[in-house]
């Protein structure tokens, strides 16, 4: 357990990359602080969706590290306090669709005869994956760094540049998504606007997915008390306005998979950022001759590569 007064490392970044790097190096024994200007419930990750998936990306590394968050993330689907869970759900197309190869190395999966499928899709498959609560398993996730023995802070205002976050601790892993636009002047790094809509529960399980991605995606993940209604792809939009009639849009196309969830209360919308860059950013640098590592621009899939990625930065620290 770190328990050490003088952090080894700080970690930037409160959503669900800061948050699994600095466990998985609080937990290996470093003396790790996660800082950050905004608590982890008011970050992009807490208003994913989120169904785990290496979604379409043009990085090859992406498959490798959602591949090797999945046997973390099966075990903490055993704990109920974790907001994971794993369940059977459906991805089905409306053209002709060949399953992509990474299915194959999942549990449950199998082809689905037609009959199986949604009015209107004649090709599908069903796998199991982790689905994620993820205001709870953030919360999960802050528990279980605390009590490796990490140091949380929350900062007045945003880091304004490496110098700054090194006068925490001689070793700085940015996990700023897209706060790296400033911390380190990517202009790489641009914003992607989502939107969910949450609804009532009408007593379904599981999740569904259309194929392939577009930029308005059709898909439904089952939590106990609710359903989790998407999507939207906007890229380049920068604002958190919620808008009511796209909203209707996506119940609109999800109640035509699933009728029941036309009849429905919805509860609220959540909006985000994604960071998109054409390439995840993980690699170890130098700044005046101190390591940084960064770990940022995981687009939609972060919580899908976060363990994967935050061993990664634990062999690149060393």
């Amino acid at each position: 357990m770190a328990v050490s007064a003088d952090p080894e490392v700080v970690v930037v970044g409160h959503g669900v990359a800061g948050l699994t790097t600095a466990l998985v190096l609080s937990e290996a024994g470093r003396a790790v602080t996660v800082v950050s200007d905004r608590a982890s419930q008011r970050t992009t990750s807490a208003v994913a969706g989120a169904l785990w998936g290496p979604y379409v990306f043009d990085d090859p590394r992406v498959l490798d590290w959602s591949l090797h968050s999945l046997p973390d993330l099966t075990v903490i689907a055993a704990d109920p306090r974790s907001g994971v869970r794993i369940v059977q759900g459906i991805e089905a197309s409306h053209e002709p669709a060949v399953p992509p190869v990474w299915l194959r190395s999942v549990s449950g999966f199998a082809i689905c005869d037609p009959s199986e499928l949604p009015s209107g899709f004649g090709w599908g498959w069903t796998y199991r994956a982790p689905v994620f609560d993820m205001p709870v398993y953030l919360e999960y996730l802050m528990r279980r760094l605390i009590a490796s023995g990490a140091t949380v802070r929350l900062l007045d205002g945003p880091l304004r540049d490496l110098d700054q976050a090194l006068g925490i601790a001689p070793v700085v892993v940015n996990c700023t998504g897209l706060g790296a636009r400033e911390l380190v002047d990517d202009r790489e790094l641009v914003s992607s606007w989502g939107q969910l809509a949450i609804t009532d529960n009408p007593g379904i399980d599981g999740f569904f997915s259309d194929f392939p991605e577009s930029e308005d995606p059709t898909y439904w993940i089952a939590h106990p008390d609710h359903v989790v209604l998407g999507g939207m792809v906007r890229h380049g939009r920068d604002d958190l306005r919620p808008d009511p009639e796209a909203a209707e849009r996506i119940v609109a196309r999800c109640a035509a998979v699933l009728p029941a969830l036309g009849r429905v209360r919805v509860r609220e919308l959540r909006v985000g950022l994604r960071p998109v860059r054409p390439r995840v950013r993980l690699e170890r640098s130098t700044h005046h001759g101190a390591t940084v590592v960064h770990n940022y621009g995981h687009g939609g899939s972060g919580v899908t590569l976060s363990w994967g990625c935050a061993r990664q930065v634990q062999s690149l620290i060393g």
